[in-house]
């Protein structure tokens, strides 16, 4: 740890010194908004973040949804700045990213509005979420027993820390069972997401994907998936679909920042189409990965570059 740096409240420091005291209100309350964002390597000494500005906005998004934007000191340029530095002070041309927007210690009552809010940014090295042999090969899920929680109880746009619990609980659920990720349905009965990821089905010949006024949280993977589909001129539905459908789905695929696009072969046992990866998530995963390499031309604007040089000799001098 002596060597991993955070970026905390406008400072890089050790990873030590960003420890939270234990009475940090979030800690105890879960109150929070946090992001996850990925860097890919272009070339050597050369990275590039994926939809940073996007990721910023969201953030900022869910801070507001919860009113943690009225004490937040830092602008979106700075968190995005944070975003690029904290790479360079890790030495990661690749890696994952967690902005994390939280309650500090004070007062330790519910409401807790005095507070301070503060924003740390961790980065680390991270590889394929389900595996790598689920990404070429699919995973197995399940339909959870747990339900995702509605438009009444939620904030289900809020990429939140409490919110998380529900999501936790399914994906031990599953793991427990000897699935690998486990997918929940809302109130009436239709699917949702996965407990990190949204999800896609293929059936005819569509691309088809619950729609963003139901209860699932607005993907950057997922509305990058769709603009790549229509550029691929393959067709896409946006509507709410139950489990017998996701049963009798061609192919199936879960999406995110950490799950990148990872193929369903098998839900509750049974086989979805020809039991592996089919050849539009195949397409579909192709071109994401083109696309966050800088093979791809027509989609720089989502790729925000930084070089492994000087910059992090400097940063890391000053801290």
């Amino acid at each position: 740890m002596a060597d991993v740096k955070i970026w905390l409240n406008g400072s890089m420091v050790d990873a030590e010194a960003a420890r939270l005291p234990h009475l940090t209100h979030t800690f105890h309350y879960g109150l929070g908004a946090f992001e996850g964002i990925r860097a890919y390597e272009q070339k050597p000494g050369h990275g590039a973040v994926f939809r940073l500005q996007d990721h910023v906005a969201r953030l900022l998004a869910s801070c507001h949804l919860v009113t943690l934007d009225r004490g937040l000191a830092f602008t979106a340029a700075e968190i995005a700045d944070a975003c690029i530095e904290t790479l360079q002070a890790n030495g990661l041309s690749a890696g994952y990213l967690r902005p994390v927007v939280y309650i500090a210690d004070g007062a330790m009552g519910i409401g807790a509005t005095k507070n301070p809010i503060h924003v740390m940014v961790a980065a680390w090295k991270w590889g394929a979420y389900l595996g790598e042999e689920g990404l070429r090969q699919g995973i197995r899920a399940c339909i959870s027993t747990f339900t995702r929680p509605g438009h009444h109880s939620t904030m289900s746009k809020g990429k939140l820390t409490g919110q998380y619990i529900n999501s936790i609980l399914a994906k031990r659920e599953a793991v427990s069972n000897g699935y690998d990720e486990a997918i929940l349905l809302n109130e009436q009965g239709h699917i949702t997401e996965a407990t990190g990821e949204n999800i896609f089905m293929i059936k005819d010949g569509v691309l088809i994907t619950p729609p963003l006024y139901m209860n699932i949280l607005a993907g950057i993977t997922r509305a990058t998936l769709l603009d790549v589909a229509r550029d691929l001129k393959i067709p896409v539905a946006e509507r709410p679909f139950a489990r017998d459908e996701l049963y009798m789905a061609d192919e199936v695929f879960l999406c995110g920042t950490a799950a990148e696009v990872t193929p369903v072969r098998e839900i509750d046992r049974r086989t979805i189409g020809i039991g592996a990866r089919g050849p539009l998530t195949t397409q579909l995963q192709a071109a994401f990965f083109d696309i966050v390499y800088g093979r791809r031309s027509g989609y720089d604007r989502w790729l925000t570059p930084f070089e492994m040089t000087a910059a992090r000799d400097v940063r890391l001098a000053a801290v």
